[in-house]
């Protein structure tokens, strides 16, 4: 019956986002680009967390990816559209060569340094002043992708949404699911088992990041414009970190959860809060760490198997 129900909403929820561009005018239609951008980064963080590996890198990734595909438009005079998978086979490539350095590092290790990239990306970017346009940022030329055209906006953010989803989905039925879950379970059985805990470390950082990297293409090409404080925002790392916490982690559904209800939020956390609404996204994932580990779906679960054994 839960699954059934789980179908069901899916559908719909489905079918919201395909009939939103005729039911919606500009402004909401940019506030779903952004939620939608926010859920796929919520998810590819929590694809590396059924690891056990928690990074807090995801904007330095974004943001590299974000300028790869400005500058490749720029600089190579790539088109628009194609900058964008060039974004993220850039940024595959850059957590290749990263991770053969850094997989090896496990728990708070992993983490702080993976924070320390994002910030070195971010300083280099911002003192090649000559190539990336420095502080002041850059402009694509030919403005924002499809002439600025909302709907047309919006289906692009559904599409990077539609890749992160379907990545995440393959993981949770592939083996990458056992493998994962077997790292995060105890690594030593795992490694006796004959799982090559660095190759499937390094293979799902890679395609994390390599999702991460499209999302900020796609970011960029939205706005027609980069600044190194802009697309290596914390608000890239702390939105969808706190996202996945609220709704509930090592899932698909939890992500979309938090995004839902913390996406809208989070817009008018902007406007009321300009340079606060980064608190609140920490005191949310200081709560939920302490009394919601398992975040609202695994809650909604918990609550529901008393039902079902009343039930019977």
């Amino acid at each position: 019956m839960n699954r059934n129900l789980a179908r069901v909403v899916a559908t719909l929820l489905g079918a919201l986002a395909v009939a939103l561009p005729a039911l919606a005018g500009a402004y909401p239609l940019q506030v779903a680009r952004n939620v939608m951008l926010y859920m796929a980064l919520a998810i590819t963080w929590d694809m590396l967390l059924r690891s056990g590996q928690i990074s807090f890198g995801i904007a330095g990734l974004f943001g590299l990816g974000a300028y790869a595909s400005i500058l490749g438009v720029i600089r190579a005079g790539m088109p628009a559209w194609a900058s964008i998978p060039f974004a993220a086979a850039f940024s595959a490539l850059a957590a290749l060569l990263i991770g053969y350095l850094i997989l090896r590092l496990r728990g708070m290790y992993f983490s702080i340094v993976t924070l320390a990239l994002a910030e070195i990306f971010r300083i280099v970017i911002h003192n090649l002043h000559d190539f990336t346009g420095g502080p002041e940022g850059i402009v694509a030329p030919q403005g924002v992708i499809f002439g600025g055209s909302a709907s047309a906006l919006y289906w692009l953010a559904l599409g990077g949404l539609a890749v992160a989803l379907g990545a995440s989905i393959w993981f949770e039925r592939s083996k990458f699911h056992f493998a994962l879950t077997a790292i995060r379970d105890n690594e030593i059985a795992a490694s006796t088992s004959g799982v090559n805990i660095f190759s499937w470390l390094l293979a799902t950082f890679v395609i994390t990041s390599g999702i991460q990297g499209l999302l900020g293409g796609i970011f960029v090409q939205s706005y027609g414009f980069a600044t190194p404080d802009s697309v290596f925002s914390a608000d890239f790392t702390l939105l969808p970190l706190a996202m996945a916490l609220l709704g509930g982690i090592h899932g698909t559904v939890g992500p979309i959860m938090g995004a839902v209800l913390l996406g809208v939020a989070s817009e008018w956390l902007k406007l009321q809060m300009p340079y606060g609404h980064l608190v609140v996204y920490g005191i949310i994932i200081i709560i939920v760490i302490l009394f919601m580990p398992r975040g609202l779906y695994g809650l909604a679960r918990k609550m529901a198997r008393p039902a079902e054994g009343r039930a019977e």
